[in-house]
């Protein structure tokens, strides 16, 4: 089992799978490295897939008495060292995206781009900040199950969406617990100018993160893209794993 060591010496576990161009799968706050297990077995024939579980998530090291995600970038980065991953997309579910951009803009040598998946990243813009703020007052009203999956889902796939809820029973950290997710996040012209190639992938009834929010970043950041999901909601790397892993292996072939 192959573990990185993160700036702080904290042991991140992580695993390669497959050969090609390389994607690396960062996990939600829900989520750790086997939430990915759709995606593995689908894209490994054609790419190098790598998935991890940052600080707190999985097998990850969850000693430390407080979770940072000042911290997560450093996690994806030992792991990329670890490796000596060049070229690589890296992928973010939610919480993941903003460890994911931040970790790109820090080591661009190795990052050739980065998908934001219903997410944008933890951008500081203050137009944003607002639509996600009213987006979030709207997403708490429903029960958290609900904001991540269609009730459809909920109805026709009850196996896979119990597998979905014990997921999180092996993590540490939960999302209360983490801290300064969203603290010193990237200005748009720092994304631009760092020349890493930056994806929007949304889901179309994503309950957390209108696909309204997420067209406007897009206008913002020049020369970013937009993929747009159908009928895809919060976790659709879950509910919709065809569709999502169609996305992303248009993504990698992109670049």
């Amino acid at each position: 089992m192959p573990f990185a060591t993160a700036p702080d010496g904290a042991r991140i576990y992580y695993e390669r799978h497959g050969d090609g161009p390389a994607i690396l799968f960062v996990h939600g706050s829900g989520g750790h490295h086997a939430a990915w297990w759709q995606q593995v077995a689908a894209l490994r024939d054609r790419f190098t897939v790598v998935t991890v579980d940052l600080r707190g998530f999985g097998k990850s090291d969850s000693s430390m008495p407080e979770f940072d995600g000042q911290d997560f970038p450093g996690d994806l980065i030992a792991v990329l060292d670890a490796e000596d991953l060049r070229d690589v997309l890296l992928v973010g579910q939610s919480i993941g995206a903003v460890a994911a951009l931040k970790a790109a803009l820090k080591r661009p040598d190795r990052v050739r781009g980065v998908a934001l998946g219903h997410s944008l990243g933890g951008l500081s813009h203050p137009e944003l900040t607002r639509l996600v703020d009213a987006d979030r007052a709207e997403a708490v009203r429903l029960p958290v199950l609900d904001r991540l999956l269609s009730k459809r889902f909920q109805a026709e796939e009850p196996a896979k969406t119990f597998l979905f809820q014990q997921m999180g029973t092996f993590n540490v950290a939960k999302m209360a617990d983490l801290r300064n997710l969203s603290v010193d996040g990237p200005a748009i012209d720092d994304i631009v100018a760092s020349g890493v190639a930056v994806t929007f992938l949304a889901g179309e009834t994503d309950a957390v993160l209108s696909v309204a929010t997420v067209r406007r970043a897009h206008e913002l950041v020049k020369g970013s893209h937009l993929v747009v999901v159908p009928g895809a909601p919060h976790s659709m790397y879950w509910e919709s794993p065809d569709l999502y892993n169609a996305a992303v292996a248009a993504i990698r072939e992109s670049l």
